[in-house]
């Protein structure tokens, strides 16, 4: 199961550009997350109070719900701001650009960023978000709930949008085959970082794959295992 941690630890290198009321609502966020992974990457999520949280964020109890309304907010709610970009890069792609090209195009730019979302990102505090959504249960059913039926759901329907044939099948099939291999790209090099590989030394492997897996997507597997008479 892959995950897509949304915020990481240089969230707020961009933030200077932004009004200063913008900027400290955005660094509370940050301070309030921070703080929640490390203290469930200590002790577990299930052995952390959001009351704790708050304190050891110096901000009120309400101040933590306003900004993530449940518990498991203050995990999964900054990766799932995520959730549409299949969909969005579909929707912005350049003209006479097929979705898979596009998809994969954007899927490699983020792999040579070291995008959290790709998987590819030795940051700790990521790390930390990874092994915490792994080993807690209620965690890993909600990011496969949002990574997948939500995730394919925005994505089946800009497709549809975009199809002059208006296939709903068609659409179905290629949301499903492009997220499934972002998921086992994304899977194998968060397994990669899990075992302590850096993401500078994993990328070019990474690249290679990524560039095998939209291949089968855009060629389709054929006679894939088909076996000899």
């Amino acid at each position: 199961m892959a995950t897509h941690p949304g915020f990481s630890p240089d969230d707020d290198r961009d933030l200077d550009a932004l009004p200063l009321r913008e900027r400290k609502k955005i660094q509370t966020g940050i301070r309030i997350w921070r703080t929640a992974i490390g203290l469930f990457a200590e002790r577990n999520f299930d052995q952390v109070s959001v009351a704790e949280i708050a304190a050891a964020a110096e901000v009120s109890k309400m101040t933590v719900f306003n900004y993530f309304p449940t518990k498991e907010d203050l995990v999964m709610a900054p990766m799932e701001r995520h959730l549409d970009e299949p969909a969005r890069v579909v929707r912005e792609r350049a003209p006479g650009t097929s979705a898979v090209a596009a998809l994969r195009e954007q899927y490699l730019a983020a792999l040579e960023q070291h995008d959290p979302a790709t998987g590819l990102s030795d940051e700790p505090l990521v790390l930390d978000v990874v092994r915490l959504i792994h080993r807690t249960p209620a965690l890993a059913m909600r990011a496969t709930a949002g990574f997948g039926r939500h995730a394919q759901g925005l994505l089946t329907t800009e497709l549809l949008a975009q199809d002059p044939a208006h296939d709903e099948l068609t659409a179905q099939i290629a949301a499903a085959q492009l997220l499934a291999a972002r998921l086992a790209l994304t899977t194998e090099n968060q397994r990669r970082m899990l075992t302590g590989e850096r993401a500078a030394a994993a990328l070019p492997a990474a690249l290679d794959r990524a560039a095998r897996a939209f291949a089968l997507v855009e060629g389709g597997l054929g006679d894939y295992c088909a076996v000899a008479s």
